[in-house]
């Protein structure tokens, strides 16, 4: 079993900074990609950011200047650091991850359960 479990969410104000972390444990044998989506009510899912194993990086336009991206690949981690918040990047916030578990061959689409990140003053 593979689980990702988010960590960082809350209430931050308007102008404000966040850092959103995820840690993939379990039966893994490797990770690709990782990234983070994001989805607010009433809209579908959308991507905010994604990284390689390799490290290189890819951006919504929406948080393009204000986000960054890592990850520790020997800690199965991933972070989300942004700032300049504002209301309309309030959502709940998944963890996204291809990984191969130990025994297959293959990657797989793992989620987190997310995480709630809401701009309000």
């Amino acid at each position: 079993q593979v689980q990702l479990v988010e960590s960082g969410g809350g209430l931050v104000q308007p102008g404000g900074s966040l850092r959103l972390s995820c840690k993939a444990s379990g039966s893994i044998f490797g990770i690709n990609d990782m990234a983070w989506y994001r989805q607010a009510p009433g809209k579908q899912r959308e991507l905010v950011a994604s990284i390689t194993r390799g490290g290189s990086t890819n951006y919504a336009d929406s948080v393009t200047g204000r986000s960054t991206i890592s990850r520790d690949n020997a800690k199965n981690t991933v972070d989300l650091r942004m700032n300049s918040l504002k209301p309309e990047d309030t959502a709940v916030y998944y963890c996204n991850a291809y990984v191969i578990p130990h025994g297959l061959l293959d990657y797989y689409d793992y989620w987190g359960q997310g995480t709630q990140v809401t701009v309000s003053s």
